[in-house]
C-alpha cells in the first residue's frame, strides 16, 4: 500500500442523489448513494462515487473493512498525487 490512501467512510444508502462530501463523527467522509443496501449494490455505488470524486478507476477503490455496515474503511490504490488535497476539500477543511 505504498501508493495507497486509506480513509474512513460513512455511507448513506438510498439517498435521492449520489454525493461525496462532509464529515461524520471525526474524520469519516460521508458518501451518499442512491443504491439500496441490498446485495452489494450500495458498495458498488460507493466505489464508483469515490472513484469519480478522486479521479481514479472504480477498480482502484477497494473496501477494506465494513462490507456489511455503513461505516467502512476504503483504500484507493494507487491514490492520485493530489489525494490529500481532495480529501481535505471533501471533508470541508479546505
Amino acid at each position: 500500500m505504498a501508493d495507497g490512501l486509506r480513509l474512513d467512510v460513512r455511507v448513506k444508502p438510498g439517498a435521492k442523489h449520489a454525493a461525496v462530501g462532509g464529515r461524520w463523527r471525526g474524520d469519516a467522509l460521508v458518501v451518499a448513494v442512491a443504491a439500496p443496501a441490498v446485495e452489494g449494490k450500495a458498495n458498488e455505488a460507493v466505489r464508483k462515487a469515490l472513484a469519480a470524486a478522486f479521479g481514479v478507476r472504480a477498480q482502484d477503490v477497494r473496501i477494506v473493512r465494513g462490507e456489511r455496515g455503513r461505516d467502512k474503511v476504503v483504500e484507493l490504490d494507487p491514490a492520485p498525487p493530489d489525494a490529500a488535497r481532495r480529501l481535505a476539500e471533501l471533508l470541508g477543511d479546505a
